[in-house]
């Protein structure tokens, strides 16, 4: 729009107004403004009507249809570019001279033209009427083509191949005109300017004087190398387009690789810290010696062991030096980290593993503590029946006889991290202790509570029998449990 609104302007300026010139720009510029108006909207989709948003939307995110506009916006500005030539007059001012002074037309000359007083600056030649219009510089109308032809280079969508072919056919169709129907201008223009140049100097030149290179001459050379010049543009536009989308595919590649690599290392980290520790120590750079604590007021532990694994463990060269009995503890310790990554178990954390025992704990932070309903004790009461039908499911299969100890216990417990380069997550506390010995101190294939778990979990309906009272290490004689099952339905 902008190429045709410089172009308008300028043959305004310099070519005489007709009527041609009149309904031709209005056409193309209703046209034009119609196309630029329906692009637009494609931008701004809301307050258009529907059949409006459709066009739209079939131009900008089709590239056929994008290309087809684009190549229709590029002639009509080139058809402004060279219309107005078709209301010119094409008399040709050497057939005047012949008549006027009846002389041969191969001894026409600048010195006739002269003679009759007629130069760029005169609006009428001598044998021409008053309503023809007369063009005295036919060299805008190739510079008008040549802003046409530059307003290819705007649509980057359009491979250089097809510009060329493009470019090509408006010079030709120009040339044609030019050098045809429409080369009187360029002659007269030529035979002016030699006039010119003689009254210039206020003197009468001799007429075989040296001419320059005709206009019809030069139109076809500056045309050829400004349509090289625009398709080298295009070819150096093509070739950092195609740059541009290799580098911003090869970056999309490495974030996705950055991305995948960033959730691996997250994951690794998860593994060794709860995700509410992990977020705090990324949530800020911090020091390899500072302290992370938290103190947790109602925490359920839980202690399991397979209490014979020791008599199954022997190193023997039949089994590897002992290495399959660790791939099988391996296999057992997988099987308790996948059920405990289940949903109904989501509040639970595991801690550690020491040896055949499995530590694991909940209601260590805001998010799995629930201090109205309880419902992450009843949760680990849960996950260790489904450890012992889990065990007994592994017996079938891999035929051993393995026996399960489970010890539970809640109470308040001092959860943190321990060690600066390999850092390490525990909890520590009495109600830690106790739930070790409910372990130790229990009975092979039974899971073995205390006291105020019992309270919590006869209030939820779990069936849990009395043991009676034992001695326990360092707490004297304790009243423990039994649970046998969760609530009866």
């Amino acid at each position: 729009m902008l190429v045709f609104c410089c172009i308008c302007c300028i043959q305004i300026v310099i070519f005489p107004h007709s009527s041609l010139m009149l309904g031709a720009y209005i056409t193309i510029f209703i046209i034009l403004a119609s196309i630029l108006f329906v692009c637009a909207i494609y931008s701004c989709l809301g307050p258009f009507p529907a059949f409006l948003q459709r066009v739209s939307r079939k131009i900008i995110q089709s590239r056929i249809n994008s290309t087809i506009t684009g190549v229709a916006s590029i002639l009509l500005v080139f058809i402004a570019a060279f219309v107005n030539m078709f209301a010119c007059s094409r008399i040709r001012l050497q057939d005047c001279v012949v008549r006027f002074f009846n002389v041969t037309p191969a001894t026409v000359d600048p010195c006739y033209l002269q003679a009759l007083n007629y130069t760029l600056a005169s609006d009428t030649p001598p044998c021409q009427g008053k309503d023809d219009l007369t063009c005295s510089f036919p060299e805008y109308f190739t510079y008008s083509v040549l802003l046409s032809l530059l307003a290819s280079s705007i649509f980057l969508h359009i491979s250089s191949l097809r510009k060329l072919a493009l470019l090509v056919t408006m010079e030709v169709v120009y040339l044609i005109l030019a050098e045809g129907p429409q080369g009187v201008l360029f002659e007269n223009y030529d035979l002016l300017v030699a006039t010119n140049a003689l009254s210039a100097f206020n003197e009468t030149q001799p007429c075989s004087s040296e001419k320059k290179v005709p206009l019809q001459y030069m139109t076809p050379v500056i045309l050829l190398l400004f349509a090289l010049a625009l398709y080298l543009h295009a070819q150096q536009v093509e070739s950092t387009a195609r740059l541009d989308f290799l580098w911003k595919q090869q970056a999309t590649g490495e974030k996705e690789e950055m991305e995948e690599l960033q959730a691996y290392n997250r994951r690794l980290l998860h593994n060794i810290l709860p995700k509410d520790v992990a977020a705090h120590f990324l949530a800020r750079e911090r020091l390899n010696d500072e302290l992370y604590h938290q103190s947790c007021e109602c925490v359920a532990v839980m202690f399991a062991s397979i209490s014979n694994f020791s008599e199954f463990y022997v190193e023997l060269e039949a089994n590897n030096e002992g290495v399959e009995c660790l791939r099988l503890l391996n296999e057992i310790i997988a099987d308790f980290d996948e059920i405990i990554s289940d949903e109904p178990f989501r509040q639970l954390e595991k801690i550690k593993t020491i040896g055949s025992t499995y530590m694991a704990a909940s209601g260590l932070n805001d998010s799995t503590y629930d201090r109205e309903g309880r419902s992450h004790i009843t949760a680990l009461a849960d996950y260790a029946m489904r450890l012992m039908e889990q065990m007994k499911y592994i017996n079938e299969h891999s035929f051993n006889n393995f026996q399960m100890k489970i010890g539970l216990n809640i109470g308040p417990v001092v959860a943190g991290v321990i060690g600066a380069r390999k850092p390490q997550y525990d909890i520590w506390g009495n109600t830690v202790n106790v739930s070790s010995r409910m372990d130790s101190t229990g009975v092979p294939d039974r899971i073995q509570v205390t006291t105020d778990l019992y309270q919590v979990l006869a209030a939820k309906g779990y069936q849990l029998e009395c043991r009676g009272v034992i001695k326990v290490k360092g707490k004297g004689e304790m009243t423990t449990y039994f649970l046998n099952g969760g609530p009866t339905s």
